[in-house]
């Protein structure tokens, strides 16, 4: 590992189309995902526009790196309806809003974003495993003509694997392997003694709705999978705790018409927060960016 920083310019040679003036995009939240996204957000200045930062507790304004994109006079507010526009500019594109805040946020801030006619991506996928929620927010964005995006987040293969969901799928198996530490705070910590576990250890089978409201901080990718595919209840997964593991491990089976699919991800995480891959971060910026990419792929 070199240990350079990467540029999420350099990943899509082809530019934005010349024509295209740069998406402006609220971002909501500034932890080890959003402010890593603002970081390689900003560095694509032709390509988006960084229109407003919403962060609503003070200790947020305290991590690193906060003070160089306070200084980048972005409007930061505790709110979100101060960042978006008062109204649209018919010859200038409409505001992302990227939530990456966690469930509340979603709940706060999801109906408002799409409402004022802003397409709104839900990095905190998870939260749409509640069905009520996630009618809420497809008929707020049906109402408005606008979208409601998930990324990919830490996993792959969802081209794929949306491709063979249409063909048919019969089967989806999806098994999370991460270290002992990724699931302190989560039910797992009252089914082990995390601290003392001393081989890989199951301890969820189940449906990914139950999944994804059980570990909302480690299931993102769970939620992710069962939209992309054959839905909450028909999305199998073990969830696993591994003091060998050094990384987060991702393991996607498929069986369909159009044949078999097998996915294996290891993905290490942030050093800030070993629940979160590295990879989500980059994952949220580059689909942003292609928003704005002449050449999509």
């Amino acid at each position: 590992r070199s240990g350079r920083r990467a540029s999420v310019v350099s990943a899509s040679p082809i530019g934005a189309p010349a024509a295209a003036p740069p998406l402006p995009v609220v971002l909501i939240g500034f932890g080890a995902i959003g402010g890593t996204v603002w970081r390689l957000l900003s560095e694509s200045p032709g390509q988006v526009r960084l229109a407003g930062l919403l962060l609503r507790d003070a200790p947020a304004r305290d991590r690193p790196g906060f003070a160089q994109a306070a200084a980048c006079g972005v409007p930061v507010a505790a709110s979100l309806q101060p960042l978006l526009p008062a109204s649209a500019d018919p010859g200038q594109p409409r505001a992302l809003v990227v939530e990456c805040a966690g469930h509340d946020a979603v709940d706060r801030y999801g109906l408002d974003s799409l409402e004022t006619g802003c397409d709104l991506m839900v990095v905190s996928s998870g939260a749409l495993a509640d069905a009520s929620r996630l009618d809420r927010l497809l008929a707020a964005a049906r109402a408005a003509g606008r979208q409601l995006i998930v990324p990919a987040g830490a996993i792959g293969g969802l081209d794929i694997l949306g491709a063979a969901r249409m063909a048919g799928l019969h089967e989806v198996r999806y098994r999370s392997r991460k270290p002992p530490a990724a699931w302190m705070g989560t039910p797992a910590q009252e089914l082990l003694d995390l601290a003392a576990l001393r081989e890989a250890t199951v301890f969820y089978q189940g449906d990914a709705r139950a999944a994804a409201r059980d570990y909302p901080r480690n299931a993102n990718v769970v939620a992710t999978l069962a939209l992309a595919t054959v839905g909450f209840e028909q999305t199998r997964v073990e969830l696993v705790a591994d003091p060998g593991a050094t990384g987060n491990f991702h393991e996607i089976d498929a069986q369909g018409v159009s044949g078999s699919i097998s996915l294996r991800i290891e993905g290490l995480a942030t050093p800030a927060n070993p629940r979160t891959s590295m990879i989500t971060a980059f994952s949220v910026a580059r689909a942003v960016l292609d928003r704005r990419q002449a050449l999509v792929i």
